[in-house]
């Protein structure tokens, strides 16, 4: 398994939301790098975000959820465009699950596992 995972859920529609563009970035001395990135499914999981064998350093890092065009499409309006949720890494290869819990004005996360 990925040691990072995500899922995000519409807590509005009761509904896994799909078609949500993600990027995982890394924090350098040099700024955010992007690390990859992938789209939600059905389920509103991203099915390979990192390779299993990857394993990331203790620092921090940052998920961007771009919600904008998630949130057009199954509401009137938008307020929040997107969401960076940022944490950090022990660098001890733990699995981190960062779900997203999402309506039109108001979102949520937690570590999961």
């Amino acid at each position: 398994m990925s040691q990072i995972t995500t899922h995000v859920l519409d807590t509005s529609r009761g509904l896994p939301a799909a078609g949500i563009d993600i990027e995982l970035f890394e924090k350098t001395t040099e700024g955010w790098q992007s690390l990859t990135q992938g789209t939600t499914n059905q389920d509103g999981r991203v099915s390979i975000f990192l390779a299993d064998e990857v394993i990331l350093n203790a620092g921090t890092y940052r998920m961007h959820f771009a919600t904008k065009s998630y949130l057009k499409q199954h509401c009137d309006k938008v307020f929040y465009p997107y969401v960076d949720v940022v944490f950090e890494l022990a660098g001890d290869g733990a699995h981190y699950h960062i779900p997203l819990l999402l309506s039109p004005f108001g979102y949520s996360t937690y570590r999961g596992s």
